[in-house]
């Protein structure tokens, strides 16, 4: 949300929650508080489903917290939710706006997005691309094959991946390459404003939780991985390859299987990330945050 909401180069249209990382309650008060801390106005935030469309919840209290961004403290929000469901929100903004010029960043479980597709198959032609936060092409996070967003909700996942628009997956073969270093972090300290702050003591608090429960010497960010390939694409380099979500392995449920046999098919309209520039994705972030600067309340 920072990054979308302080780069000139892309529009933060709307912004919609689903149950994740925590309960939707939780990250829904998480959303508007992260909007509060940056200033952001204007946009609808809109609360959506708050169970995966067939399994029971599953959140992530080991690396979010118990509020789901534990770390630094959390504003009260300056404002409510819209009334409409994300679904409902997410379909009537593709509808609203010309065709080619919305693009969805799912940065969670994508129950909301495939409902919104099944529910109004219009939109399906006239969203310029997916590009979500999720999966993986050698392992995962959550088990053995499979990473978090895409294993709470794996049927979800399934409708996405196989709907006619364009998806790139931006997974963790890349986003675990976007490691806050210490030179990262105080980059950002330096900058010395609310914002700037909030980001450095969720940070410390993901490099503790990421080393205790992952080994990681320094946290990796994910989400904003995604939202750097809308908005400069040499940044997360991709190629076509045909992906799909795996549905029944005993073992592998959740799996995003990828087929790197070359060349991909003629229409192939699935891509993985596979190299992250780093130093211009930190860049990216660092100017974002510069151009939000000290919001006022």
């Amino acid at each position: 949300m920072l990054l979308a909401h302080g780069d000139p180069s892309i529009e933060l249209v709307a912004v919609t929650t689903v149950v994740g990382n925590q309960t939707l309650e939780k990250v829904t008060r998480n959303a508007l508080s992260v909007a509060t801390v940056a200033g952001i106005t204007g946009v609808p935030f809109a609360a959506g489903c708050a169970r995966p469309l067939v399994r029971e919840v599953e959140v992530a209290p080991d690396i979010h917290g118990d509020s789901g961004l534990d770390g630094p403290e959390l504003p009260a929000p300056a404002f409510e939710v819209d009334g409409r469901h994300a679904v409902d929100l997410i379909i009537e903004t593709v509808l609203a706006h010309e065709p080619g010029t919305i693009t969805l960043v799912p940065t969670g479980g994508l129950t909301n997005i495939a409902l919104a597709a099944r529910k109004e198959p219009r939109i399906v032609p006239r969203v310029r691309e997916v590009v979500l936060m999720g999966g993986g092409y050698h392992g995962g996070n959550w088990s053995a094959t499979s990473e978090f967003n895409i294993i709470i909700d794996p049927e979800a996942a399934h409708i996405v991946f196989n709907e006619a628009w364009p998806v790139t997956m931006v997974g963790l073969d890349v986003t675990h390459q976007a490691l806050a270093t210490p030179d990262v972090v105080s980059r950002i300290r330096a900058l010395d404003t609310s914002p700037a702050r909030f980001v450095v003591e969720l940070l410390e608090f993901f490099g503790a939780t990421y080393l205790e429960a992952q080994g990681f010497e320094h946290p990796p960010v994910h989400d904003p991985v995604a939202v750097a390939r809308v908005i400069d694409p040499s940044i997360v380099r991709t190629v076509p390859v045909p992906l799909d979500v795996e549905l029944s392995g005993a073992l592998t449920l959740g799996m995003t299987v990828a087929d790197f046999r070359r060349p991909a098919p003629e229409g192939c309209t699935t891509s993985a990330a596979v190299g992250l520039d780093h130093g211009g994705f930190w860049d990216l972030v660092v100017r974002a945050l510069e151009r939000i600067g000290e919001p006022v309340r």
